[in-house]
């Protein structure tokens, strides 16, 4: 009965459009749509698009039923609930494990049997099997996973026959307002086709560090996910991976992972089993419209490096703390999402042009990329090897920097262990902040250390008050503060006090 009903409604949406098409002439979609229809295009990528089924072994001890009502941590009933539902499963004993089934799309890369789809299609899953146009079922092998960019590169033996298989498109190329033709398995119903047009381009939907999505309003619905999404001549330039939506359908605005981000780390687990990003060995933050003059720009752009981690090609090729990356590769750097993408996707050991803005002075330096994972690994095992060789300061005198709203103090042995500093890390340390004052604003708290003021090195009290002193005779309204708080540096823009 709601599923007939559910029917009758959006047909009779579909006679009132057609209405609105005899009242008032041709829709501006239709106007643009491209002479006859996607049907060849639909029959060509059919057979290269394939449902993936996974089984899961779950556990049915220590989860509460759905439907139990919810009440607020601590309270009484929700001790009566809890107890009656254990007591209910004491009663029945531990039953067997139950196997979980769950559906998704993916689409055949080569013709040897490599398969894509999504990270979360498979993870989790004990056994993968693909589904091919014509239903044969095969089993499917795991070749590597990325969750990074959420995609899972399979394996299946075609066993004699022929695979059909498509290519990737160039992403970078796709315009908005382009159709694009999405086909995957949703809701398990099998090769189902949608057709629409680019939303828009580098959507970031908070998915993960890499973000930079394709939207479009293809119909896509759950199942879909790890599924192509085609341009009009037949090439992959995206694979379905999320939609937005409150009622769990698709209502219009669906996300891509785009081709040209995805295509590399396919490369990659086919070839080595996992990734290899490149890496550039900074820590960056964006630049703020209240950075520009501090760091010598027209306007608020690039990636702003607050530390080159030593030993890495940032350091070997001459990047500093407190330079603005504003091109990679040939690329413009508009933010800092931007520069992690671009250096991800270049290949570990290309030596590329990075322009950098040092102090209001453009530079081009050459950086020889290294490897992000093997640079992860190592990290972790440095991380227990500091020396810790006390290195106290004489004295403990403050100094007030009115202008600042905070109160200094020298690196002393106790400071250090009061605050947990290193024993590498110079500067002054803050001892006191005013109420509501500028640093307090902008998150400063005592035992931050101040090691730069507009890209000038803090060693003492003295060069703090002096390079204060400086800015408010250059009629600065801003100090760029480089502080280190927990081991990590962090460029702070604070006001100065009229």
């Amino acid at each position: 009965m709601g599923v007939m009903m559910q029917a009758r409604l959006i047909r009779g949406c579909a006679v009132a459009a057609t209405a609105l098409v005899l009242l008032f002439g041709a829709t501006a979609a239709q106007a643009r749509a491209p002479e006859g229809d996607f049907a060849d295009l639909a029959e060509k990528l059919l057979p290269a698009v394939v449902n993936i089924s996974t089984t899961q072994t779950v556990q049915n001890r220590g989860a509460m039923p759905e439907g139990l009502p919810q009440f607020p941590p601590g309270s009484p009933f929700e001790d009566f609930f809890k107890e009656f539902f254990e007591r209910q499963q004491r009663g029945e004993g531990n039953r067997p494990p139950r196997q979980v089934s769950s559906l998704g799309s993916g689409f055949i890369i080569d013709a040897r049997g490599y398969v894509v789809t999504n990270n979360h299609v498979i993870a989790e899953a004990d056994q993968v099997r693909v589904i091919l146009h014509d239903n044969t079922e095969l089993e499917a092998k795991v070749v590597g996973r990325d969750p990074e960019v959420d995609i899972a590169v399979l394996k299946v033996e075609p066993k004699g026959r022929t695979l059909t298989a498509v290519s990737w498109g160039d992403s970078d190329k796709i315009r908005v307002g382009q159709w694009t033709l999405a086909i995957g398995n949703p809701f398990g119903l099998g090769g189902t086709v949608t057709a629409g047009i680019i939303s828009a381009r580098g959507r970031d939907i908070n998915a993960g560090r890499y973000d930079d999505f394709l939207q479009t309003d293809a119909s896509i619905n759950k199942g879909n996910s790890g599924g192509p999404l085609f341009d009009k001549d037949g090439n992959v330039i995206g694979i379905n991976t999320a939609i937005f939506s409150q009622s769990g359908g698709s209502i219009g605005i669906g996300f891509a992972v785009p081709a040209n981000l995805a295509r590399p780390v396919v490369q990659q687990l086919i070839e080595f089993g996992r990734t290899k990003r490149g890496w550039l060995g900074v820590q960056i933050q964006s630049v703020t419209d209240e950075m520009t003059e501090a760091l010598g720009l027209q306007q608020a752009r690039g990636a702003l490096v607050a530390k080159v981690v030593p030993g890495g090609p940032a350091q070997k090729a001459g990047i500093d703390s407190g330079d603005v990356i504003t091109s990679f590769d040939g690329k413009q750097i508009a933010s800092t999402n931007a520069l992690t993408r671009s250096v991800a996707e270049t290949p570990v050991g290309k030596s590329v042009n990075v322009e950098i803005i040092r102090k209001g002075k453009k530079q081009i330096v050459k950086a020889t990329l290294g490897e992000l994972e093997a640079a992860l690994a190592s990290a972790k095992q440095e991380s227990s090897q500091k020396a810790d060789a006390a290195r106290p300061k004489a004295g403990r005198n403050e100094t007030d920097l009115a202008d600042l709203g905070v109160r200094v103090a020298p690196l002393t042995k106790e400071l250090r262990q009061k605050h947990d500093i290193k024993d590498d890390v110079k500067g002054v340390v803050i001892t006191d902040v005013e109420a509501d004052g500028p640093a307090a604003k902008r998150d400063v708290r005592i035992g931050d250390v101040i090691i730069e003021m507009a890209q000038s090195e803090i060693r003492n009290t003295d060069d703090a008050v002096e390079m204060l002193k400086a800015l408010k005779d250059a009629k600065r309204k801003v100090a760029l503060l480089q502080i280190q708080r927990a081991g990590e540096p962090r460029f702070v823009p604070v006001p100065l006090k009229s």
